[in-house]
């Protein structure tokens, strides 16, 4: 059979640099740091204070009434909130659109992690008596932001969740992107959705020494590719893409970003949370990826790079580019755009996906902000877009997510 063609139609966004698209493209744009004081919890005790969190959030602003998110965890009122923006940019018809052929495909890496820890911080401080709320399990469960958009919209082809850590919303955007070409459905809400600036996820990656502490400076602290780097920068939010074939989205006059042209998955088997030394795992989804694509290396403009700022992930994953690209990996932009908005979890690859959409329709590439250091480990005659966004023109971007379990994806993305 033939594979169609996949498109992107609509995007939509809330996370640390923007509470909308448009927001989030200029700060992008300009290097914003989206780091500040964490303010939704007491950090005294706690080993990093700060994180990317959305800025001035409140549900009700963002057409949420009350009781309708008190239902929802934050990492699904920021997916409805997402999606209903990038529905509004897609001008589909819900009057007449076959709902029966849209599917939602989301992912996330912890889903309700906030409502766990609140739930039972409130149980352990009572009596015993179990009393949770009605909505617990609800709110907690990974899928529901997807079964959450599909009630809203009465959407009631192909929808559930993937979760694989860091690589959650490539993963889902994979999904959606197989599902269209194969014939299964002809439009997919798609991206990610998360909300880890809680208690428990705080604490616990501290625990683990995966997040940055440098309290002091932490506008700064999201360096990737720098010598000073010390671990990752917690972000939130959402990032979704609508997804869809070709030809329907020709016929209905929709506007398109930019074509979904290929992906690639692997995984290490070599260390639950370490990567593959020589960037093995990460370097196969890449190949996979342009095979998948008919596209070889030299036809890559960008890589949106998973660059979380830690000092073994930053090293290796540059490691498996050059393999993979040769002597193109000095002539393609890469950066790393968690300098900016923080590491989302699971929504990183659909928020970075939007990055590269951006890059494409724009022909302006977002900096790797914060760099001041030289790590020796690290070729800085790689163009790795340091500081200040550049200017080039952008037929193909690809993006990097690499997920704990050592799971990786790679996306292509292609100007139409």
């Amino acid at each position: 059979m033939s594979l169609r063609r996949v498109v992107i139609s609509g995007i939509g966004t809330i996370n640390p640099l923007g509470n909308n698209i448009g927001e989030f493209f200029s700060n992008l744009d300009k290097g914003v740091s989206g780091a500040g004081p964490i303010d939704i919890f007491d950090t005294t005790l706690f080993k990093t204070k700060f994180a990317c969190q959305v800025k001035g959030y409140h549900p009700g602003n963002f057409g949420l009434d009350r009781k309708e998110y008190r239902k929802l965890d934050r990492y699904s009122q920021f997916a409805l909130i997402a999606t209903d923006e990038a529905i509004k940019d897609s001008s589909l018809d819900l009057e007449s659109v076959d709902k029966s052929r849209v599917g939602v495909v989301l992912g996330t890496g912890i889903g309700g992690i906030e409502t766990f820890g609140d739930e039972l911080r409130d149980f352990s401080a009572g009596d015993g008596t179990p009393r949770f709320s009605p909505y617990y399990i609800l709110k907690v469960i990974a899928n529901i932001a997807s079964g959450w958009i599909s009630l809203k919209y009465g959407f009631t082809g192909p929808g559930y969740a993937t979760s694989s850590a860091c690589a959650s919303s490539a993963h889902a955007l994979m999904d959606a992107f197989n599902l269209i070409r194969l014939g299964k459905a002809d439009i997919v809400i798609s991206g990610g959705s998360e909300a880890p600036i809680s208690v428990s996820a705080i604490g616990g990656f501290n625990s683990a020494k995966a997040l940055s502490v440098n309290n002091e400076n932490m506008t700064k602290a999201s360096r990737p590719f720098d010598a000073q780097r010390d671990g990752f920068v917690m972000g939130e939010g959402s990032g979704i893409l609508i997804l869809e074939e070709y030809e329907h989205a020709v016929a209905r006059g929709a506007k398109i970003y930019a074509e979904f042209a290929g992906a690639g998955v692997t995984t290490d088997a070599y260390h639950v949370t370490a990567p593959h030394p020589e960037g093995d795992g990460a370097a196969r989804a890449m190949v996979l990826a342009l095979e998948d694509a008919g596209l070889s290396p030299e036809d890559v403009d960008y890589i949106n790079a998973h660059g979380t700022s830690t000092p073994l992930g930053d090293v290796v994953e540059l490691k498996a580019i050059k393999s993979v690209f040769g002597e193109h990996a000095y002539k393609l932009n890469i950066s790393s755009t968690k300098s900016m908005h923080g590491h989302l979890l699971g929504a990183s690859g659909s928020v970075e996906a939007l990055a590269c959409i951006h890059a494409i329709n724009s022909g302006i590439i977002p900096p790797t902000i914060n760099f001041e250091n030289e790590d020796p480990e690290i070729d800085y005659n790689l163009n790795l877009t340091l500081n200040k966004a550049q200017k080039r023109e952008v037929n193909v971007a690809i993006s990097n997510a690499f997920g704990f379990g050592g799971q990786n994806s790679c996306i292509v993305l292609k100007k139409i």
